[in-house]
């Protein structure tokens, strides 16, 4: 049965782990069109999504991503008239089913990094990136950091101002359109300036610490162990051989003039188990680490 939103086994491990992690991951979905491929990375992100976020990312998830597939499958034929197989004419241009076809692969394709940006959104926390690197590019860090960040932290500040307003009898979802519209740019404004206010005062803060100086030392809470090398390993392992697999054309697949899928081979078919695998590592891991909680649970 699925849960609510708990925390991940996968984040406890070191953040390089994290970042190495999904980099390979969102970059083999972003250079890969094969519809194999594609089914595999869209269903287990949709899952590990679901597993991290709670059922809250069934509903999100179909509400943002259903539209953008949509609108993708029907905005490519449009644009793109090329393939053999027309099925109908609109305005004297071909609609064809390669270009249908090709809509669906780049809409599942695109619709997957969103999904895997969503969960290392949560798994990375500003913490973690500015911990990997910090001491490299300090101010980059920290703008990158304070992005993964901003939207979630303006949605949670806009939802405390807006029932501390409804508690004063002061609600933007009532009333005439002209009432609601000054309510909501009122609450806006509160969160502008709250927002303002705080990242001042995290400025002055981070200033009077030295952050950026060199010289600066830092405390550190991650240590990278054994464990997190064995994960490395695997990680590092499972890359390479989908990797060569993309070198050698395993993922290849032509949509125009007809789609024609790249012959399927006993090397294809390793390149294809190990994307699997590599893909279900975050999974494997936070369902082997809530069956060990509730094993060392009953034994309390």
């Amino acid at each position: 049965m699925i849960k609510e939103e708990k925390n991940s086994t996968f984040a406890t491990f070191h953040p390089i782990i994290t970042f190495v992690y999904f980099a390979a991951v969102i970059g083999i979905t972003m250079f890969s069109m094969n519809p194999i491929f594609l089914a595999m990375t869209f269903i287990i992100s949709f899952i590990y999504s679901v597993m991290i976020y709670g059922r809250n990312a069934i509903k999100l998830n179909l509400s943002v991503l259903v539209p953008i597939m949509i609108v993708t499958m029907i905005l490519n034929p449009l644009f793109t008239h090329k393939g053999k197989t027309v099925l109908f004419y609109l305005n004297g241009n071909a609609m064809t089913l390669e270009s249908i076809i090709y809509g669906l692969a780049a809409a599942t394709m695109l619709s997957s990094m969103i999904i895997w940006f969503s969960c290392f959104n949560k798994m990375m926390s500003s913490d973690k990136f500015i911990y990997l690197f910090g001491r490299v590019a300090p101010a980059i860090s920290l703008i990158l950091s304070m992005c993964f960040r901003f939207i979630p932290m303006l949605k949670n500040r806009f939802k405390e101002i807006s029932e501390g307003q409804k508690c004063m009898g002061r609600d933007f979802s009532g009333g005439s359109l002209i009432k609601r519209s000054r309510q909501l740019c009122k609450e806006i404004s509160i969160l502008i300036a709250w927002s303002l206010e705080v990242s001042i005062e995290t400025s002055d803060s981070m200033e009077a610490r030295g952050y950026g100086l060199k010289g600066r030392t830092s405390f550190s809470i991650f240590r990278f162990d054994k464990r997190d090398g064995r994960l490395m390993s695997l990680i590092i392992i499972l890359f390479i051989i989908v990797l060569a697999g993309c070198m050698k054309g395993q993922n290849n697949i032509l949509y125009y003039p007809e789609v024609i899928f790249t012959p399927i081979t006993s090397f294809s078919i390793i390149v294809i188990i190990s994307y699997f695998l590599l893909l279900l590592l975050p999974i494997i891991i936070d369902i082997r680490g809530e069956l060990m909680w509730k094993r060392l649970s009953l034994e309390i």
